[in-house]
C-alpha cells in the first residue's frame, strides 16, 4: 500500500452580509458539509488549483485575496486510510457578479438522486459554528474564523 500526499485547497468566500459560502455535499451516501475547494492538480500551484476549483464548482471567477490557514499536523483522508492531507485555506472574493445559485437549507438536493451531489449556500455569521461541518480541519478553520471576528472577514 502506498502512502501518498493529498493537497487540497479551499477558499474562505464572505458575502457583503458577512455569510460563509458553503458546499453540501452526497458521497458515497455521505452527506457533508464543507467549504468550497477541492483536489490539486499535477502541475498546478495552489492558487490557480483554486481558482479553477470555483470554475468548475460554481463557473465564478475569484481572486485570492491573502493565504489563511495550512494544516501543519497529521491528517489522514476520511475516503483514503493511506492518504495524508494537506489542506490549505484562502480568503477570497468573487470577480463579477455570482454566477451560481444557492440553497435556503442544508441537504436540499434535486429530486433525482444520483450521486455524487452537491449544492451551496450561505451560512449567515450568527448561525456559523464548527459543528456544522464535518471535516476535522474545516472545523478548525472556523473555530480561527469566529475567534478572529467579523472585523477579521
Amino acid at each position: 500500500m502506498t502512502k501518498r500526499f493529498n493537497i487540497r485547497v479551499y477558499g474562505l468566500l464572505f458575502n457583503e452580509e458577512q455569510s460563509l459560502l458553503v458546499s453540501d455535499e452526497l458521497i458515497k451516501g455521505l452527506q457533508f458539509t464543507k467549504l468550497l475547494g477541492g483536489g490539486l492538480e499535477w502541475g498546478e500551484g495552489t492558487i490557480d488549483g483554486l481558482k479553477r476549483e470555483f470554475m468548475e464548482e460554481l463557473e465564478q471567477p475569484i481572486e485570492v485575496i491573502e493565504h489563511y490557514f495550512t494544516t501543519d499536523y497529521f491528517q489522514v483522508s476520511a475516503f483514503n486510510p493511506n492518504d495524508q492531507l494537506m489542506s490549505i485555506y484562502y480568503k477570497v472574493r468573487m470577480l463579477g457578479p455570482q454566477q451560481f445559485s444557492v440553497k435556503e437549507k442544508a441537504f436540499d438536493f434535486p429530486d433525482e438522486q444520483g450521486n455524487p451531489l452537491e449544492v451551496q449556500r450561505w451560512i449567515p455569521w450568527e448561525e456559523l459554528t464548527p459543528d456544522a461541518f464535518k471535516w476535522p480541519v474545516d472545523q478548525l478553520v472556523i473555530k480561527k474564523i469566529l475567534a478572529a471576528g467579523r472585523a477579521a472577514v
